[in-house]
């Protein structure tokens, strides 16, 4: 597929900072075993901290100077291996690359599906074992004795992932297919090169998973955000290609103006509603309705279409005060 890329205007927004490129790499999906996030390297669908540790343990112990030039070699030239499975954890899969052990995280199987349930998803991981996969290496960190590879990179003819890498600039606008999704993200290919839109650069409004609004195959318009030529590294977003809805909320509503909404949650202290994309205003437990009640479940639910007046704007910290009473 061709990259079509497009220079971004100057009114762009930044880039994130550094803060956010390092919670993009240490932020992981969720575990369906109580819902409970784990700190994970999410920017390649990896492997929880003490899992990764082991793996750096054992390639420090065993890992001979031999093989670590033998895979530099193989990635500075962005050509493929053929290494079998040896094992799996959480996160992916364990090969075996002579005295080394690579990770091969699940997001970057072939056609491996997404699942909540962890038990099938550990049986399926399990099903690989033996088998010889065709990879390309994707990361490499001699210092944290760190080896990552990817099924779905070595898809392409050498050379390819570098010549993208090196035609994207920060800042502009690509079109691209979407290849998996994730609970923490979308990976789109953009043309022999995935990078990744972090569920939180999807829109500006509440995403719980990344299928509620994309599909595999779609042809996605993108902006670029940061690009890691070192590690061949590309964050991406959808919702900066729209402007942020609270930088002109004051222009756009008033104090006292009636707006309809869609409530979205429902929590002990009030309810939020949505009054346009990326645009929630939380209505106060005791601005929901005239008299007394046990809860505000009791008064609206998620779904619910309401009709609320603006108490308060304020564009800066990102807050809209509603009210259903009259």
């Amino acid at each position: 597929m061709t990259t079509e890329v497009q220079r971004y205007g100057s009114s762009a927004p930044l880039p994130p900072d550094e803060g956010y490129w390092q919670a993009l790499l240490q932020e992981g999906d969720v575990v369906a075993e109580g819902g409970t996030p784990r700190q994970k390297d999410a920017l390649w669908g990896g492997y929880d901290l003490d899992e990764q540790e082991l793996l750096a343990q054992q390639n420090a112990q065993s890992g001979s100077q031999a093989d670590w030039e033998q895979v530099q070699q193989v990635f500075d030239s962005d050509t493929t291996v053929e290494l079998k499975v040896v094992g799996h954890n959480r996160g992916g899969l364990l090969v075996e690359w002579s005295t080394l052990r690579g990770f091969i995280p699940a997001s970057q199987l072939v056609d491996f599906p997404a699942m909540a349930d962890t038990r099938n998803r550990r049986e399926m991981l399990a099903s690989r074992i033996g088998q010889t996969l065709r990879l390309r290496v994707i990361e490499l960190d001699r210092v944290q004795n760190r080896l990552i590879l990817s099924e779905r990179a070595a898809q392409v003819q050498p050379g390819t992932r570098a010549n993208v890498l090196g035609s994207i600039k920060e800042g502009d606008i690509c079109s691209g297919q979407v290849t998996n999704l994730c609970d923490f993200g979308v990976f789109v290919d953009l043309g022999g090169l995935e990078g990744l839109i972090h569920i939180s650069e999807l829109s500006w409004g509440r995403v719980s998973h990344p299928r509620d609004i994309l599909n595999r195959g779609d042809t996605i318009q993108v902006y670029v955000m940061r690009v890691d030529q070192e590690q061949g590294r590309v964050a991406l977003s959808i919702k900066r290609l729209r402007p942020d809805p609270w930088q002109t909320v004051e222009q756009r509503y008033q104090v006292g103006q009636t707006v309809e909404g869609v409530i979205t949650n429902v929590v002990d202290f009030g309810a939020f509603a949505c009054i346009e994309e990326g645009l929630e205003g939380l209505i106060h437990v005791s601005e929901l309705a005239e008299g007394h009640f046990l809860h505000p479940r009791n008064v609206v639910h998620e779904g619910d279409t309401v009709k609320a007046r603006i108490l308060n704007i304020d564009g800066r910290a990102r807050r809209l005060g509603l009210s259903l009473r009259r």
